[in-house]
Order: C-alpha cells, then sequence, then structure tokens
C-alpha cells in the first residue's frame, strides 16, 4: 500500500515534508501500542459476540469439513477486519473467516486472527469460546490477545513485556509435575501407544475447546502443559504461543522446532506447550516421525 505521491523537488528533503511515507517504509508501531489496539478491540468484538450468544445464532457448515461458522464468527471477523486495518492498513491480515489472500500477506507485520476459536461450543451455548488475536512480525507473534467474554477473562502478552490476565502478571508452572504425573490439555488419540517410546506417559488428561485458551491456561500456570500433535491453524496457536514465552514456558512444533507463523501452509506442525524442563521430557518420549494424521 503506497501512501499520496508527491511531486518532485529541484532539492528533495524528504524530512521536511508534511506528506506521509508510503506505507512500506514506515516503522512498525511499538508493541505496547500494538497490544493497546488488540485490547480495545477485542473488548469491542466480545460485545458483538454476547449479542448473539444463547440466541441461536445461525449456522452453516462450512466446506470440505472445515466445522461451523456462524453468523457471529463472521459480524466479529468483519469488524475487526473493518478496525484492525483502518488502525495500521500497512499491516496485511490473516483470519480463519477471511479468504486467504498471500499477496496480502507477504507484508512484514499482519494481524492473524480468529473472530471465535471453538464455534461449537458458541453455537452450543457453553462458555469456553475465545477471540484470539495476534500481531506478527516476520514470523513471530509481538502482541496477543485471548478473550473468553463469557467467563471475563482477558489473556494479553507484548514481546518482550510478559503476559497478563485481567491486567494481573502470570507465570508458567515453575516446578512442573514429571510427565507420568503431569495434569496435560491434550485429546486422548494423542496418547495413542504407538506415538511414544515405551508407551504413552500417565498424564492426567484435560480439555478445553479453544486451543487458544488451552495455550493461555499453561502460560497462567493452572496446567503443566498442552500437546496436540496434528497441524494447527496459525489463527489458534499465534497469540496463545506468545502467552506461553511471555509467561516463561517453552513452545515448538512436534519435533521441537520453533513455532513460525504465516508460512505458505498458515499451519504449525503441531503444538507442544510447557515448562522448559517438562518441554524437554515430552520431546524425549515422543515417537520420531510417529504421528501420520
Amino acid at each position: 500500500m503506497q501512501g499520496p505521491s508527491r511531486k518532485a523537488s529541484p532539492q528533495p528533503t524528504v524530512a521536511q515534508s508534511s506528506a506521509p511515507a508510503p506505507a512500506h517504509a514506515r516503522a512498525p508501531a511499538p508493541v505496547e501500542r500494538d497490544l493497546a489496539l488488540l485490547l480495545d478491540a477485542a473488548k469491542a468484538a466480545a460485545a458483538i459476540a454476547l449479542g448473539h450468544w444463547r440466541k441461536d445464532p445461525k449456522t452453516w457448515d462450512k466446506p470440505d469439513d472445515a466445522g461451523p461458522v456462524t453468523e457471529a464468527d463472521l459480524a466479529v471477523d468483519a469488524f475487526l477486519r473493518d478496525t484492525l486495518r483502518a488502525a495500521r492498513p500497512d499491516y496485511g491480515w490473516m483470519s480463519e473467516e477471511t479468504a486467504d489472500d498471500p499477496e496480502d500477506r507477504q507484508a512484514e507485520t499482519l494481524f492473524i486472527v480468529d473472530p471465535i476459536d471453538g464455534t461449537r461450543a458458541f453455537a452450543r451455548g457453553e462458555r469456553i469460546w475465545a477471540h484470539a488475536l495476534a500481531v506478527v512480525r516476520q514470523g513471530i507473534p509481538v502482541a496477543g490477545v485471548v478473550s473468553l467474554p463469557a467467563r471475563q477473562l482477558c489473556y494479553a502478552a507484548a514481546r518482550g513485556r510478559g503476559a497478563t490476565l485481567n491486567g494481573a502478571p502470570i507465570a508458567a508452572r515453575a516446578e512442573p509435575n514429571a510427565l507420568d504425573a503431569a495434569d496435560m490439555l491434550v485429546t486422548r488419540p494423542n496418547l495413542a501407544p504407538s506415538l511414544w517410546q515405551g508407551g504413552a506417559p500417565n498424564i492426567t488428561r484435560h480439555f478445553r475447546p479453544s486451543l487458544a485458551y488451552r495455550l493461555a491456561l499453561v502460560a497462567q500456570g493452572r496446567f503443566d502443559g498442552m500437546l496436540t500433535l496434528r497441524d494447527s491453524w496459525d489463527w489458534d496457536v499465534a497469540a496463545g504461543a506468545l502467552l506461553v514465552t511471555e509467561a516463561g514456558g517453552a513452545i515448538s512444533d512436534r519435533a521441537g522446532r520453533a513455532l513460525r507463523f504465516n508460512t505458505a501452509e498458515r499451519k504449525a506442525p503441531g503444538v507442544i506447550a510447557a515448562p522448559a524442563r517438562l518441554h524437554v521430557d515430552i520431546l524425549e518420549r515422543l515417537r520420531p516421525g510417529a504421528w501420520t494424521g
């Protein structure tokens, strides 16, 4: 995106010009300002979503078994896209409910958004669903918000500034349980014995329908860790991944590689999040290359 054109001058002095610089030449907004923008947008998005919640919202099934979408998802997506892009016109855009535009995603910095993470739970009138908003710069999240309006919870983080819940600092568990006694957010297929060396660990299994919320709970120290070996969409992971790292936890894909967002696939090849020691233990117990789902 380019700013207004400027006529040539015999003695050009860009610093003295009152015209705005082209969008691609502007310095990125400080992460604190980006986080404040996300927080304000999440608060307004919550009002839109709650206006549909438990009111029998219209629901459709997306093609290719991609899951349901409600009128609330679409309304929140439209609001966030218009609001955030108006505030940062030089940032790109990626959202679960917006058709992919690879050219738009060439921007150095972009928003990665899931308007409602946990749509099935939302449509059923349950309370565990979330808005997941992130600013990602060169593949790395720098600001993120995971907001659960029906539970009045708002997790937030900015790179290098720590993570918070409703404004109070949070941290991952400093002394997590050993893997064979861990409290883990994980679905049953991820505990198939064939995926683990020596059989599946003897963990206590828990589940929440929003992946972004699962990551937030690890950042909060409510659970030892979370694990999903299946490929996971960027919009489900980006904001929560920043929460985990800013809360002192470790996060990677299923092979132990650092997560990078805004790839061509728009997916992470699995997600493992836990305090550092437990994170290493998980990787050492997993059978390399066993996941084929």
